[in-house]
This record gives C-alpha cells, structure tokens and sequence, in this order.
C-alpha cells in the first residue's frame, strides 16, 4: 500500500479550528489540558499535539476529549 500524500491546506486549517475549538471549550468548562487529558485516558503529549493542530484525532479520541470536556462531540467539531 502506497504512503497516504500529506493532508491538504484546508484539512491543516480544519485541524488547527479543531484544536482551538477543543481549547475555547476546556477553557470555558475551567480545566487544565492535563485534567482532561487524564479522563480521557491519554497522556499530556498527545492531548496537547491535538489541541494546537498538530496531530490529528481518530474520532473514538475525540469523543472522549468531549466527554472529557462536558461538551457534545459536535460543540467540537462545528464549522463556523
């Protein structure tokens, strides 16, 4: 199977919406990225790479960051 070609310039700047989505909702619901990383059952690293855009998120990581939060998955996910 062939390499996967990098992701485009709007799947980046989808990513990068993601991650101050998820941080505007941890914010405002007062948690630290290491509180909501630890419910979440990953480790700081990987929950940081996420929320600044770095990393993308399977969707099972991302529904619990949600529940992590407090907030529906798709508070998350929303394009404005």
């Amino acid at each position: 199977m062939p390499p996967s070609p990098p992701p485009s310039e709007r799947v980046l700047a989808r990513r990068r919406a993601v991650g101050d989505q998820i941080r505007a909702a941890r914010l405002h619901a007062n948690l630290t990225q290491e509180s909501v990383a630890l419910t979440a059952g990953m480790n700081l690293g990987q929950y940081n790479r996420i929320e600044q855009g770095h990393s993308s998120a399977l969707l099972d990581t991302l529904i619990r960051i949600a529940d992590a939060i407090g907030v529906p998955l798709t508070h998350l996910v929303r394009e404005e």
